[in-house]
């Protein structure tokens, strides 16, 4: 971070982390509150880390505060993807008020095609690997090959589950064997899991 105050680095880290815990950026107000100073003082750090290229500032709008890719990082080597949080019954999965912020992947995990992020619950996938509380990255797709781990939506739910099709039906197939398969003639594919994301000090 070439070129950045003392100061301006930590702000810059802080309001990085919160973005991280909580999804959505600090306001103003939030960062004067950390670093026990002015709400005129942490507008001047802000503005100053944004002249710097390091924040993004959208005016009129509360948490509005969007960090820019460190300097040394190549736009082609980070993406941000969205995180479509927890999905109630009924409403579709790429509807607006399921975004939960986005998130920084590697490039290098990723191929063609879009992607979206989904929080893992419960343990049903636990012998394939995926746990509570893990991340999912999600490659955008109508279609599936037996034995892709998908995201599908049935009886108006969202699951991830292993894709194998039958002869008259598509069954689902959980990786733990307390969960019985799922079988239905009327699924949906809304992705197909390309890589997972844990941290272990949650």
């Amino acid at each position: 971070m070439k070129g950045l105050t003392a100061k301006q680095k930590e702000v810059l880290t802080f309001i990085k982390d919160f973005i991280d815990a909580h999804k959505y950026p600090p306001t103003i107000r939030e960062v004067a509150d950390k670093f026990k100073i002015s709400v005129k003082g942490a507008y001047d750090h802000i503005k100053a880390l944004e002249k710097k290229k390091c924040l993004k500032c959208h005016d009129n709008r509360s948490r509005a505060i969007e960090v820019v890719l460190d300097e040394g990082e190549e736009s082609d080597k980070i993406t941000k993807l969205p995180v479509l949080g927890t999905v109630a019954a009924g409403k579709p999965l790429f509807a607006a008020e399921n975004f939960d912020g986005t998130i920084r992947v590697p490039a290098q995990f990723l191929g063609k095609g879009r992607y979206f992020v989904l929080n893992v619950k419960g343990d049903s996938m636990q012998d394939a690997g995926i746990l509570d509380g893990d991340i999912a990255v999600i490659n955008h797709r109508n279609h599936a090959e037996n034995g892709d781990i998908v995201v599908a939506l049935i009886d108006e739910a969202v699951t991830l589950k292993r894709f194998f099709r039958q002869k008259n039906r598509i069954m689902l197939k959980a990786e733990n064997a307390s969960f019985a398969p799922i079988f239905s003639q009327d699924v949906k594919i809304l992705g197909r899991l390309v890589c997972i994301i844990r941290r272990y000090d949650r």
